[in-house]
């Protein structure tokens, strides 16, 4: 027991408390002495003990606890491994770690399993089913140091083919703890052809000639060896090409001209004929996905005066084929009277009514426009224009900000790299003061002061289905690109792409359309959860909710799937979860005020196939990653050695000590032993005949 003052007052205490029982119990009383002495003794006791809970006591006191070490056996369940290591090894593999888990449990170890996709651990490595669609050895190690971290990790043992094809390279990265490598797969070279890549643009034009380049990879084949190539879409032929496999080579390319058909979303497959005494027929194919466009898209990017941010948004825009610029300066250039499908107007509206004949244009015209505000923006004009924003600054005071995306906001997806890069961005300067949303109005983005997430807007969607506007609070957007520039190799994508896809969603379906039903994502993966946005209008073009959408989903055997959505406030999306890869027609139905309304489109799935480009397992970067850490690489067979070295590393139970302080006025018991000697002595004076 500790005192937070000097020991001396518990004299002091016990003073007080004698005097207490001696002033009360001095004269004389009904009942025998023995009796007023016991009494005198509790007043003496519950006031003194009263006066030392006032000098703030506590009790110390030290727990130990003792953690076996614990061994994560990691087991790599991509499809791969069970495609190309052969059953009987596979299954020695994966029988062998039970039996490790086991001898090693007996051992006082703790053993547990994680895999590659395992949301709940499997409760035994046999159990494991081989179905992962991509392989990260490095985000899997990487999750269990995390997940171990300040606990008594032993060590990993890693059960894998080697073969890697999403995250970083592991044998390149420190672990904290010991990898016990285990070898699985074949090593052994195989015949073998495939395709590993296709280079093509994922736009292009109505009639126009477009190229395909497919990559061959090839193994095991003898000089003067052809493989016959196709190019099909929906089973049919389009082109055939005899490709040479040459001679002291594994890769060679051909590539495909392709004349594009009407507008839409195609998906065109590649395919490598069997050759004789090939390996594997699952790396022979892979798919293209384009969007075939009837033309380019007019941009007019005009500023109140040259500023950098008209360079940063004419370099994002040039990124893509599918927009042709025109850049406009008040009183550098005439400006052509031409039709635009969308505009960028940068600090337009202007002070002393600067670049008035653009807006002009873009108003008759009803021309998608998006606003970038700065300071010599005419806040007044702009409130008048009806973008669904009101801006009243506080004169030419602005805050230092960084863009946070809305999660509510579904029209585009900011892709997890984006939110990093987001993160990363320099501060920017937006007008301070009284900034509000109108009705129909969304925020893609606001405002991150310091670290401070607020409900600011800094890119706002609104106007009316007739004329989409968009707002953009910053002119300083241009050090966002120049950040990324250098920090990613001179590829500013996060900023190239928020440009790009808010222009696209300006000019999107730029009608009087009172259902619009869309995809979230230009295409989907196989993995991925396919999600749609919805927006309902009433007949005056005001949004509604609560509207109940029907969406029938048809794939490319015709077979059809139905799904119901409701619209919410919230923008909440609906999810039809994966789906098999293949180009699927949506029609959308819904009754709008008494009137049906149907909206159609296309959305693509693309088939990843990460996992069947390799069949040879690469047992030297398990090596090399075992090596790293201290320890070496293990085969199926080798289990009985594997368990001897995690024998003779001898690694110990770590004890835990920890201290707790608790105030002894806490203590409840004690409350009710003060209480029961109050009681005692207060009914024995009663009985006894006192007050």
């Amino acid at each position: 027991m500790l005192l937070s003052a000097s020991p001396w007052f518990i004299l002091l205490c016990l003073l007080v408390g004698a005097g207490y029982a001696a002033l009360l119990y001095s004269a004389k009383a009904p009942w025998s002495r023995a009796v007023n002495y016991a009494l005198a003794f509790v007043r003496f006791a519950v006031v003194s003990f009263l006066c030392f809970l006032l000098l703030s006591p506590f009790l110390k006191s030290t727990t130990t606890t003792t953690e076996a070490p614990t061994l994560v056996l990691a087991v790599d369940n991509s499809q791969s491994v069970g495609l190309f290591t052969p059953p009987a090894v596979l299954r020695q593999a994966t029988q062998g770690l039970t039996q490790l888990a086991t001898a090693l449990r007996d051992q006082g170890y703790r053993v547990e399993t994680q895999t590659l996709t395992s949301a709940t651990r499997p409760a035994r490595p046999d159990s494991v089913r081989f179905r992962a669609p991509a392989t990260d050895l490095d985000g899997l190690l990487t999750t269990i140091g995390e997940g171990y971290q300040n606990r008594n990790l032993a060590g990993v043992v890693l059960l894998s083919d080697g073969l890697v094809n999403q995250g970083r390279a592991p044998q390149y990265t420190d672990y904290r703890f010991p990898i016990y490598a285990v070898g699985v797969g074949d090593t052994l070279p195989k015949k073998d052809v495939s395709v590993p890549a296709l280079t093509y643009n994922r736009v292009a034009f109505s009639g126009n000639l477009f190229p395909i380049e497919a990559e061959i990879g090839y193994d095991g084949y003898a000089a003067g060896t052809s493989a016959t190539v196709l190019l099909r879409e929906n089973g049919r032929v389009l082109q055939t090409k005899r490709v040479p496999l040459l001679a002291g080579r594994r890769r060679t390319k051909t590539t495909f001209l392709v004349t594009a058909p009407a507008p839409g979303k195609r998906r065109y497959e590649v395919v490598v004929e069997k050759l004789p005494g090939e390996f594997t027929l699952l790396n022979n194919q892979k798919f293209a996905y384009l969007d075939i466009v009837k033309g380019k898209l007019r941009v007019l990017l005009a500023g109140a005066a040259p500023h950098p941010d008209l360079k940063a948004l004419r370099a994002a825009i040039l990124q893509n084929d599918n927009f042709d610029l025109t850049t406009y300066l008040p009183g550098i250039s005439p400006l052509q009277r031409q039709d635009f499908d969308v505009a960028i107007l940068h600090q337009l509206p202007a002070q002393n009514g600067v670049g008035a004949e653009v807006l002009a244009q873009v108003k008759a015209r009803r021309v998608p426009a998006l606003y970038v505000l700065g300071a010599q923006t005419d806040y007044g004009a702009y409130n008048a224009l009806g973008t669904g924003l009101t801006v009243t600054p506080r004169g030419g005071q602005t805050d230092a900000v960084t863009p946070v995306p809305n999660a509510t906001f579904t029209r585009f997806a900011f892709e997890e790299d984006a939110l990093r890069r987001f993160a990363a961005y320099p501060p920017a300067p937006v007008p301070f003061g009284d900034i509000r949303l109108g009705a129909g109005a969304e925020a893609a983005l606001w405002q991150q002061v310091g670290r401070v997430k607020t409900q600011k807007p800094l890119l706002v969607f609104g106007g009316t289905p007739a004329q989409r506007q968009a707002t953009l609070l910053t002119d300083g957007s241009w050090q966002w690109r120049l950040q990324e520039a250098v920090e990613h190799d001179d590829r500013p994508e996060a900023y190239d792409r928020l440009v790009l896809r808010t222009l696209q969603l300006l000019t999107q379906n730029a009608n009087k359309k009172r259902l619009d039903v869309y995809p979230t994502q230009d295409a989907f993966n196989s993995q991925d959860d396919v999600t749609f946005g919805a927006e309902t209008y009433n007949a005056i073009f005001e949004r509604i909710y609560g509207q109940q959408i029907t969406l029938s989903l048809t794939n490319e055997q015709q077979q059809t799937r139905t799904f119901t959505y409701t619209t919410t406030e919230d923008g909440a999306p609906l999810h039809l979860g994966p789906l098999p890869a293949g180009l699927y027609r949506y029609t959308a139905r819904a009754t709008l005020g008494g009137q049906p309304q149907q909206d159609r489109g296309e959305v693509l799935v693309q088939e990843q196939q990460l996992e069947a480009l390799q069949s040879r397992a690469d047992h030297n970067l398990l090596y090399q990653l075992a090596r790293r850490s201290g320890q070496r690489l293990y085969y199926p067979a080798q289990f009985t050695q594997l368990a001897q070295d995690i024998r003779k590393a001898q690694y110990k139970p770590v004890i835990y000590e920890q201290e707790e302080l608790k105030d002894l006025i806490n203590l409840k018991w004690l409350f009710f032993v003060l209480l029961g000697l109050v009681t005692v002595e207060w009914a024995t004076r009663k009985y006894s005949g006192g007050v």
